[in-house]
């Protein structure tokens, strides 16, 4: 395969995966259990799930390794088990992907704050654990690290710079926006320009949105973007829809059809990467597929 970067470049469209915490959930992950555990412990069920968003039409799929750094793992004893976990993580999807499929490794926040934010996190200490789970992911496999879900810049800044100084990979990097009376803005305050902006100066590759919003807010989303950074390359993960709530739980309605009758409108917003988060399927996404390459 040509370089991910090269054929983005080139203004090929590429299509991600979809949702994996709920397609492990349908599969038996239970409420308390670590996600990412899941590729020590049930190997075959994580490769299946890569290679469902595969057949559907996926140019590239994540890793499960969201929750992959020593942050994360700590609330479930596998702080030491960082490398383990995420060389596992991306051999599978690797082993998914073959020839045909981009491995893109997820890094997601670690649930904490900066000092400089009211937490109780230093700049460094995001470095040194982003640091490891990217060598981590490099060394099994991957093609890109995709750092996404992020609402601090700083925790994202430290995060782009562990991965580009410590990894010969492209980096993205994400965000997670909110609508509210001021506009798109994250739970620290960060507007989509910003966001875009920071993280490319950080030395992102790819830049963008995930989850929190259905496709109608993401084409917003991505419109922001692309006015402060014209230059930009632009990944969108979208929800299937705003959730509601229905018996206790979170329930996505957007159905593959009602995704794919909005592509053509986010593509002109600017993307270039398309692809699914919460309540998205492989369903979704060859709908998606459908739309984008037609």
């Amino acid at each position: 395969m040509a370089p991910l970067l090269a054929r983005v470049r080139s203004g090929e469209i590429l299509i991600s995966d979809g949702a994996m915490g709920t397609f492990l959930q349908a599969r038996g992950l239970q409420p308390g259990e670590c996600p990412e555990s899941w590729c020590i412990s049930h190997p075959d069920v994580v490769t299946s799930i890569a290679e469902a968003y595969i057949a559907a039409g996926s140019d590239l799929v994540e890793t499960n390794s969201f929750g992959g750094t020593r942050y994360k793992l700590k609330s479930f004893g596998l702080e030491d088990k960082v490398g383990e976990i995420n060389i596992a993580a991306a051999k599978l999807a690797r082993a998914a992907g073959g020839e045909t499929a981009y491995v893109a490794a997820s890094i997601g926040p670690t649930g904490h704050i900066a000092e400089d934010e009211g937490g109780d996190v230093q700049p460094e200490d995001f470095y040194s654990a982003f640091k490891d789970q990217a060598q981590a992911l490099e060394e099994g496999g991957a093609d890109a690290l995709c750092i996404e879900t992020m609402s601090s810049i700083i925790e994202a800044v430290e995060a782009v710079k562990a991965c580009k100084e410590n990894t010969k990979l492209p980096v993205i990097c994400t965000f997670t926006f909110e609508p509210g009376p001021r506009g798109f803005r994250t739970m620290m305050g960060v507007t989509p320009a910003r966001s875009a902006s920071e993280a490319i100066d950080a030395g992102a590759d790819i830049v963008g949105a995930n989850c929190g919003n259905g496709i109608t807010n993401m084409i917003e989303i991505a419109r922001e973007i692309k006015a402060a950074s014209p230059e930009a390359l632009i990944l969108i993960h979208a929800n299937a829809g705003m959730p509601v709530i229905e018996n206790g739980q979170s329930v996505f309605k957007d159905t593959p059809e009602q995704m794919a009758a909005q592509i053509a409108d986010l593509l002109d917003a600017g993307a270039n990467i398309i692809g699914g988060c919460c309540g998205t399927n492989p369903d979704h996404i060859r709908a998606m597929a459908n739309a984008a390459k037609g």
